[in-house]
């Protein structure tokens, strides 16, 4: 059986780079979602229409710029406030009572700004790291590898199963750390009264307990199935092409088999159900046939892109989707 390896690559990013990283904390994709709205004009005669468009077009970058920059101070402001909490602990480490205090107060009062910005907001970002994990190795090796550990798990041998099938993966994992801002501030201010209460060492651990229980999201990107997007809108665009050449019908059937290959590469790796592939599969003939002796049209990849999407969303796993795990136990 050919050999398999897991190569990886870890990126740390810091508050700068939060506009991504801020979907998963459960605002940032509804105010996108508001963005077109504020541009939608009433119905026009096509030539009004056509020249309205810039205007539409700046109306919906004025509000993306403006939830951008309100994203980036929240994210600012939540990381100011962790940092304000550890230099708490520190001055009661140092017996600085007074100095303690006046860090909490800062953070609570970041805190408090992040609320008065965004009150339904359950979890403010305070950093953010990237993990690449990709599979050295071929098709066959991963199916092999699959089955092996299929009949591992038949036959009762999970440990020897679970080794086998580690670097199974071909993912980018982006790790998002966030305050949960139904509990934090309520921490802070508890150790504040332990604090006044002379119960120093009572502080000291209600304030790492509450570093301790910061909320790491995770969102994975699978990257066979990314790959298969960008090969099918590339595609999309030349089939939307009327009078193709023959060297762009020569690349087209390229762009849909290579489309293909990372499906099937992504089905090997378990990125979705055999019911999930086949649809994708029947999709992609369907556009060959549609596409085949240079015909061209739209609409051909609506499904394709569709069923995707889907694929992406399903990839999630249960823990960042439903139970984000605590990054002290990260």
């Amino acid at each position: 059986m050919k050999t398999l390896s897991l190569a990886t690559t870890a990126l740390a990013a810091g508050t700068i780079a939060f506009n991504m990283a801020l979907a998963p904390t459960g605002f940032a994709a509804e105010e996108k979602a508001k963005a077109p709205a504020a541009a939608e004009k009433p119905a026009t005669k096509p030539a009004d229409k056509q020249a309205n468009q810039p205007a539409q077009q700046q109306a919906a970058q004025n509000v993306e710029d403006e939830m951008a920059e309100k994203r980036k101070k929240i994210a600012e402001e939540a990381t100011a406030a962790i940092r304000e909490t550890q230099d708490a602990l520190k001055s009661l480490d140092a017996e600085k009572k007074p100095e303690a205090l006046a860090a909490l107060e800062r953070a609570t009062g970041k805190l408090e700004l992040i609320l008065a910005r965004e009150p339904k907001l359950g979890l403010a970002p305070t950093g953010v790291s990237t993990m690449t994990y990709d599979v050295i190795g071929d098709i066959e090796a991963v199916n092999a590898a699959r089955k092996k550990a299929e009949s591992l798990l038949k036959d009762g041998r999970l440990q020897q199963a679970r080794h086998l099938i580690r670097n199974l993966a071909s993912e980018n994992v982006i790790s998002v750390t966030n305050i949960p801002l139904a509990t934090y501030p309520q921490a802070i201010k508890a150790a504040v009264k332990l604090i006044d209460d002379n119960k120093v060492e009572d502080a000291k651990h209600a304030l790492q307990s509450a570093l301790n229980t910061l909320i790491v999201t995770d969102t994975i990107v699978p990257l066979h199935v990314v790959s298969a997007q960008a090969e099918l809108k590339t595609a999309e665009q030349l089939t939307e092409k009327k009078d193709r050449t023959a060297e762009e019908n020569t690349k087209l059937k390229a762009l849909l088999k290579q489309a293909r290959t990372n499906l099937e590469f992504a089905q090997a790796l378990g990125y979705g159900t055999g019911k999930d592939f086949k649809e994708l599969y029947d999709q992609v003939s369907e556009i060959e046939k549609k596409t085949e002796g240079g015909k061209s049209g739209v609409g051909y990849f609506a499904k394709a892109k569709a069923s995707l999407s889907n694929l992406v969303k399903s990839s999630q796993s249960a823990s960042s989707k439903d139970s984000p795990s605590q990054a002290g136990n990260k």
